[in-house]
């Protein structure tokens, strides 16, 4: 049994006066954990189908990721192509937002919330930091290794307390746990998503499409606005920025709340989402061939944001009607639930490899086979904490239901 259909089997508690009703079983981190319920219309005493799928489907998202970083030590011929796998935090904040809204029941207290998203991610998230400490900071950082840097109070603290995701300063976004900027962005979605859920509750299909559309809109002007007016407009904070993807995750779901059912063939939404992907990168290698392919890479994280958004709202609307999906399998749905540990670790264990053998050697495929044995070591790993740490942790914190 899945940590969200546990979490189901409870009845929600009454709404108190002037709280927000937010969600019981919303996301973590940066891969996120998917509503279960028995279907049931919402806001009626009823719950929402499951969307048991996007489980499997935050696996592939992490392992995405976990391609880009492995070019660091293992560079394949198609190391231009991986580097997108950076997309996939994109992916998690559209999911984010989708699974938060999609999972929203009336009766849950706005500290009861705060209180279940500190459960759910800062107890990994704490213990990964300190282990990344030792890979990725020394007092006297040696030559030739430049992820590993001087050790900076300031740096970890910010880190330990989710706030430097807005420094614009790489060394301070990417301090601590390199991989844990994306948990102060989803922080900041998690402090104003009680309200923006008061705010929304109510819109129906058409409502949730505005919101998608304004927020997709905003994102690509303001991009477009920073290049054309470098010294007038203001560089945004990542959890800004980022906010665009998880708003058009929140308007997915509530449209998709409100009825909207069109039956986009799951199959035909990874070629879209795949041969966009595709389009990005060779309209970035190849400028001149294809038109707008200055503005499609201004607006790249937008662009990521609608292709992501299609390919989550279509496997969702399978799993509602009810068909087969093999991200619904056991395998892809354990992987799934033990995606935000293995997004959380995978990168402090390569580079612990990298600083002890360097570079594997040349960019070829025979470094498929580094592939393989990293992704085992941060499958094993990411297995361990999530049974010993995560899991029980999470399920101590959280307090009454």
């Amino acid at each position: 049994m899945t940590k969200a259909a546990e979490e189901n089997q409870t009845p929600p508690t009454q709404e108190a006066p002037g709280s927000a009703g937010v969600g019981t079983t919303p996301p973590a981190g940066a891969p996120v954990s998917t509503a279960v319920g028995d279907t049931g219309p919402p806001g009626r005493g009823g719950r929402l189908p499951r969307v048991e799928s996007l489980t499997g489907l935050r696996w592939w998202a992490a392992f995405f990721v976990f391609c880009h970083h492995m070019t660091q030590l293992a560079p394949l011929p198609i190391f231009d192509f991986l580097k997108y796998g950076t997309s996939g935090v994109t992916f998690f904040f559209v999911l984010s937002g989708f699974v938060l809204t999609w999972s929203a029941q009336p009766g849950t207290k706005i500290r009861t919330f705060y209180r279940r998203r500190f459960a759910r991610i800062f107890p990994l998230y704490f213990l990964t930091l300190v282990a990344a400490f030792f890979v990725f900071y020394r007092v006297e950082p040696p030559a030739g290794m430049p992820w590993i840097k001087p050790v900076s109070m300031t740096v970890l603290v910010l880190s330990a307390l989710l706030l430097h995701g807005w420094s614009n300063n790489p060394a301070i976004l990417y301090g601590g746990n390199p991989a844990g900027w994306t948990l102060s962005v989803e922080a900041f979605f998690y402090a104003y998503f009680p309200f923006v859920w008061r705010a929304t509750r109510k819109l129906k299909v058409a409502g949730g499409l505005i919101i998608c559309a304004t927020v997709f809109v905003l994102g690509c002007a303001y991009r477009l606005a920073l290049f054309h007016y470098k010294t007038e407009v203001p560089v945004l904070p990542q959890p800004v920025l980022h906010s665009v993807a998880f708003l058009f995750g929140i308007g997915l779901a509530i449209a998709l709340r409100s009825g909207w059912r069109p039956q986009i063939p799951v199959w035909f939404a990874f070629l879209v989402t795949g041969g966009g992907l595709y389009l990005l990168w060779y309209s970035g290698a190849h400028p001149t061939e294809i038109p707008g392919a200055v503005s499609m890479g201004l607006c790249q994280k937008e662009v990521l944001t609608l292709l992501y958004g299609f390919l989550i709202f279509a496997v969702a609307a399978r799993d509602i009607r009810g068909g087969r999906s093999l991200l619904r399998s056991t395998p892809l749905v354990k992987l799934g639930q033990w995606s935000y540990a293995f997004y959380l670790v995978h990168a402090t264990i390569l580079y612990a490899i990298k600083e002890y053998h360097g570079v594997a050697g040349p960019i070829g495929w025979a470094n498929l086979t580094w592939y393989a044995g990293v992704l085992a070591v941060s499958i094993f790993a990411s297995w361990l904490l999530y049974r010993f740490v995560e899991h029980p942790l999470e399920r101590k914190l959280r307090g009454p239901r």
